[in-house]
């Protein structure tokens, strides 16, 4: 049995991760978020009840797990506070159960005014930003002027130091971006009330994670977004802020890469993205519309409605690479129930040159046209389905070939959105 498991996007975001990590860490003492901010969106669907969080780890759902926010991650008080305060509204208490790394960079409201600012004056150009400020606070991060959780413990300090800060985005928000001023009073007052209810929380996460390694805990640590939005990996400028590979879960933890039992890639049985960016086997016809009605695909934190595509193998192999996988998990099979035929990307085509790229250069992009082989749909219903024998052939023939070009295991399968909709292939997990 895996002791410690990574649990990753492989595409864009948006897979069913959250789902997963609320299945596996059932038997699990730990669960970790290590990079992004409110920007992740993991809708949970438990008896029927539906919760969506975007920033506490999906299994504190479970009342003896320990949820850990660890210093890869930006953190909003306010948003925090307010996603804490929903949880005790379904009876879900995390007062005992969630520590904060006293390392994480705040997201406060002159981030927020930042994000939308450049957004409105880049108008087509927009980057499709969630408008949550998760950028500016990340540039906070690396140009070492950022304010952490760990400063709210020092309310005169924390005063001075905002005064300072927002004068520099001042100085950028009204010459620059012709946008209103920030007074940083308010912003002190608003900030205040969450401390009484956070203070407690902020601790060195490095160590207690550590310590429960040392103490032989099963920890799984949830990743945010996808690898193809990962800051050095994904499809930039289209990105996010954060390395929401693997490599990130190291750099967001402190914990090394020999304590790391197993690294689950999570990919939909299809393609989405949500904003602008590359998308080779991008759909404009009416599988597009059958996959966005049937799979519900609208994003979580935005209400976005999510691009649809058939599941592109290019992107979904390197993925494997990069991130140095144990094994696959294929989300959301059922949509697929009832085409006639399903198709699989193994290969782009240079429009201009007719040559086959194995990967484009970031200025390819618009140049790839998707290569596809295609296999037989099944009009059978996958929707709840347990066991893998009682998937259709067809199904199971689709699953085999993913394995055969990924040389990657799927060792699960989810066939619906409840948590108990999920067939276990490797048991070992």
């Amino acid at each position: 049995m895996n002791k410690n498991i990574v649990i990753l996007g492989m595409q864009w975001g948006d897979e069913g991760k959250g789902k997963i990590v609320d299945c596996l860490t059932l038997d699990s003492s730990y669960v970790v978020r290590y990079q992004g901010g409110h920007n992740a969106g993991h809708t949970l669907v438990v008896d029927g009840k539906k919760i969506i969080l975007h920033l506490i780890p999906s299994g504190i759902l479970h009342s003896d797990v320990i949820g850990v926010i660890a210093n890869g991650v930006v953190v909003s008080p306010l948003e925090l506070v307010k996603e804490i305060n929903m949880l005790e509204n379904h009876n879900i208490f995390v007062n005992k159960r969630l520590i904060l790394s006293s390392a994480s960079p705040l997201i406060l409201q002159y981030h927020i005014a930042m994000d939308i600012a450049r957004e409105k004056k880049l108008g087509i150009n927009a980057l499709g930003t969630t408008g949550r400020g998760i950028g500016p606070a990340y540039e906070d991060k690396i140009a070492r002027r950022a304010l952490r959780l760990g400063d709210l413990k020092n309310e005169k300090k924390l005063a001075v130091r905002l005064e300072k800060i927002v004068d520099y985005y001042n100085h950028q928000l009204v010459s620059f971006y012709k946008q209103k001023s920030i007074d940083y009073k308010i912003i002190l007052r608003d900030l205040l009330p969450t401390i009484d209810i956070i203070y407690d929380m902020i601790q060195d996460t490095t160590f207690i994670l550590h310590q429960a390694i040392k103490e032989n805990k099963k920890i799984i640590f949830e990743g945010a977004q996808g690898s193809y939005l990962d800051i050095d990996h994904g499809t930039y400028p289209y990105v996010t802020s954060s390395n929401s590979t693997v490599g990130g879960v190291i750099t967001g933890t402190g914990v090394g890469p020999k304590n790391l039992d197993y690294i689950l890639g999570i990919t939909k049985a299809y393609s989405t993205r949500v904003g602008h960016g590359p998308f080779p086997s991008e759909l404009f016809d009416s599988i597009d519309e059958h996959l966005s009605k049937k799979g519900n695909e609208f994003g979580s934190t935005t209400g976005r409605k999510r691009r649809t595509g058939w599941l592109d193998t290019v992107s979904l192999c390197r993925a494997v690479k990069i991130n140095s996988l144990s094994g696959l998990c294929i989300t959301k099979l059922d949509v697929l129930d009832g085409l006639n035929e399903i198709k699989l990307c193994t290969s782009y085509k240079n429009k201009k040159t007719l040559d086959i790229i194995k990967f484009p250069d970031v200025d390819d992009w618009e140049d790839m046209v998707p290569i596809y082989e295609t296999y037989p749909g099944w009009k059978k219903i996958t929707l709840g389905v347990r066991k893998l024998e009682y998937l259709p052939y067809e199904a199971r023939n689709y699953i085999n070939r993913i394995e055969e070009i990924t040389q990657i295991p799927v060792d699960l399968i989810s066939t619906g959105p409840d948590r108990s909709d999920i067939i276990f292939i490797n048991t070992k997990i």
